[in-house]
């Protein structure tokens, strides 16, 4: 569009109005709330993708030449391809329009952020896409806005980039390309279109959100998370990563979760050979069948009816090897049922083991449940679940606000966090309140 703003199809007209003496059919209809606009075209068209050095150059120079904030988003294959790495990043910010960039080509985006300095950086979402975008070089270098988290704090109750442009801008997009095959190329031009619609209104979606966590007191709290979710290290490698497969459940003997560990490692030796998502080359029900089954014949495999498909029977003499590994170790060797548990029990263990950590647990909830419906800010947001769970199992010494301070401080909360919350958990937390579990009432702020 000649005047830089993304199009939008028309709102659908009105339907008729119901008869009368419809009923309810007529109530629907007089309250149903108008249709929006859906945002269907790029402001500036589909932009080539650069997938090329000199193209990269050339967008390096456009991006240093734009002003204020950056909008970012990534795109992955999940479900498609082996890992979460990045098949396109889009960008747009003032004065450089959008940028669609091929990280599959240009595997080293590092000159992007050079370009983009310190200029703020915009996601939704954003810790589902620094990951894959650290991975080709690119880190924001001053703040960042996370559109998703801010709606959370903001109390909205869908935080879908979708449904936040909804309730801010008055706009819909849509979501018919989300969980397309990225790595496909050339990409599809209305995949691309999708792509660029999803950055195409960050930046103003950015200034309404900060605009509403500003007028409800809570832009302070929100820069602080913002800041927090930037800062945060990489996730550490998972502790036996196996035990995640669905269905593991119906797994009852440490013999069956040798099988299932030998099936899981095979499965992801082949997925990442093929670059292709493990769930594609072996489902999940698959692996827990084997190893409840236990078959020991090629015969026996094929007989269960998830090994039924011409892929798996081709592969049947590599998924019965690694059960017959799983069968063979040698009985110090098999798995233990569980990992060893880190920090405190199951919660609803506590009563037995402990009843005053039991007490301070329920009184803990209490005050955050409270606060929680207070600010209209989600429970997990005002303080993540499992630092009051280990503050309950170990309070500090003594059991004071400036105790719970530093113990808050230090297991991350971030100073709002602590503010907020140390004063009332410190008083229903101490014994002499006579606070006994659930029930008792919930501490006032």
């Amino acid at each position: 569009m000649t005047d830089g703003q993304p199009r939008t199809a028309a709102a659908a007209p009105p339907g008729p109005a119901a008869a009368p003496g419809s009923g309810d059919a007529s109530t629907a209809s007089e309250d149903a709330a108008p249709a929006l606009p859906v945002l269907t075209e790029p402001a500036e068209g589909v932009p080539e993708v650069v997938a090329d050095p000199a193209a990269l150059a050339d967008a390096a120079e456009r991006l240093a030449a734009g002003t204020g904030p950056l909008a970012v988003d990534a795109e992955r294959a999940s479900g498609y391809r082996y890992g979460q790495r990045a098949f396109l990043v889009q960008l747009r910010r003032a004065g450089t329009g959008t940028l669609l960039v091929d990280p599959d080509a240009l595997p080293d985006l590092s000159v992007l952020a050079d370009a983009a300095g310190d200029a703020e950086w915009v996601l939704h979402a954003a810790g589902q896409d620094l990951p894959c975008l650290a991975d080709v070089g690119m880190r924001p270098g001053g703040d960042l806005v996370d559109t998703e988290l801010g709606a959370r704090l903001a109390g909205f109750p869908r935080v879908g980039l979708a449904a936040v442009l909804q309730r801010l801008l008055g706009v819909d997009l849509a979501k018919e390309h989300s969980a397309v095959d990225w790595s496909t190329r050339p990409l599809p031009e209305p995949w691309l279109r999708y792509a660029a619609l999803d950055v195409e209104l960050l930046l103003p979606l950015r200034d309404a959100l900060l605009a509403v966590l500003d007028e409800q007191g809570k832009l302070d709290w929100a820069r602080q998370e913002f800041a927090a979710v930037r800062d945060a290290p990489p996730a550490p490698p998972r502790t036996d990563p196996w035990r995640r497969t669905s269905g593991l459940h119906a797994v009852r003997s440490r013999r069956q979760l040798a099988v299932v560990r030998e099936l899981w490692e095979e499965r992801e030796r082949i997925a990442q050979r093929r670059d292709v998502s493990p769930g594609r080359v072996l489902p999940d029900r698959a692996v827990v069948a084997a190893a409840t089954a236990m078959p020991t014949s090629p015969a026996a495999l094929a007989a269960l009816p998830v090994f039924s498909g011409p892929a798996n029977r081709r592969r049947a003499a590599t998924w019965l090897e690694a059960v017959r590994r799983g069968q063979a170790l040698p009985e110090r060797d098999l798995p233990p049922p569980s990992t060893p548990s880190i920090g405190p029990p199951p919660p609803r263990s506590w009563k037995d083991k402990d009843p005053a950590a039991a007490a301070r647990l329920a009184a803990a909830r209490d005050v955050v449940a409270a606060r929680s419906e207070e600010l209209d800010v989600p429970v997990e947001n005002l303080l993540q679940p499992d630092l009051l769970r280990r503050t309950c199992w170990e309070p500090p010494s003594p059991l004071d606000e400036a105790g719970l301070r530093r113990a808050l401080a230090a297991g991350g909360a971030r100073p709002w966090q602590v503010d907020l919350l140390a004063p009332d958990l410190a008083a229903a937390m101490r014994p002499e309140t006579g606070r006994t579990g659930a029930g008792s009432g919930a501490a006032q702020p």
